[in-house]
């Protein structure tokens, strides 16, 4: 993020910069996605919106893309905002229900647009994946070294990739079957493929 701060215009009452003008900018995103779409979506209006110059979103992002992704980013679960319930499969539940909530907002059909577009860029959908990666990852490591201080679980056998399952399977749900995200399967996510892999026991069984 630079340091640039946002020109005075006519009308505005300060400058602004860092990151006060980045979340403004994110806010407007997300305000305009809510009202008109992604597709229907220009950095014009969300400029307008944010009180911000085009020039000073483009330094940010280099497309609408870019910009509606970490926009939409915002709205899922972060670490620290995932209440301790007092038990992993309690936490993991919260995690996923707080993510398919989001997914069924005007964001999810955001991100169905923005694959669509992404899937054009190689190095693109690269960026994007890596991100969404790393974001899902630091709330799924916080959520694991709370069940590691209560007992039940080995933090040092878990890899990435069974952190990732879960989340990957609640996305790849939402995006190529119906997009309507029951309870029902986020409970059977958690019990059949998220607590398997971390702990190695099926709680339907257990």
């Amino acid at each position: 993020m630079d340091g640039v701060s946002e020109a005075a215009e006519p009308g505005r009452k300060s400058r602004r910069r860092g990151e006060t003008l980045h979340t403004a900018i994110l806010d407007a995103a997300l305000a305009e996605l809510t009202e008109v779409g992604y597709a229907e979506l220009t950095i014009e209006r969300v400029a307008e919106r944010a009180k911000a110059s085009k020039a000073s979103v483009y330094r940010r992002w280099p497309s609408k893309l870019h910009l509606i992704y970490e926009a939409a980013g915002r709205t899922f679960p972060h670490q620290g905002e995932i209440t301790d319930t007092g038990s992993l499969r309690g936490d993991l539940l919260a995690f996923m229900r707080r993510s398919a909530e989001a997914l069924q907002g005007p964001i999810g059909a955001a991100m169905r647009g923005v694959i669509s577009d992404a899937i054009r860029d190689h190095s693109t959908i690269e960026d994007l994946r890596g991100s969404e990666a790393s974001r899902t990852m630091v709330v799924m490591r916080d959520l694991l070294d709370r069940a590691a201080k209560r007992g039940e679980v080995d933090v040092e056998s878990v890899t990435d990739r069974q952190l990732e399952a879960g989340h990957a399977s609640l996305r790849f749900h939402f995006l190529f079957h119906t997009g309507y995200l029951s309870d029902d399967l986020v409970v059977s996510i958690v019990d059949e493929v998220m607590l398997p892999l971390i702990q190695g026991t099926d709680v339907r069984r257990a």
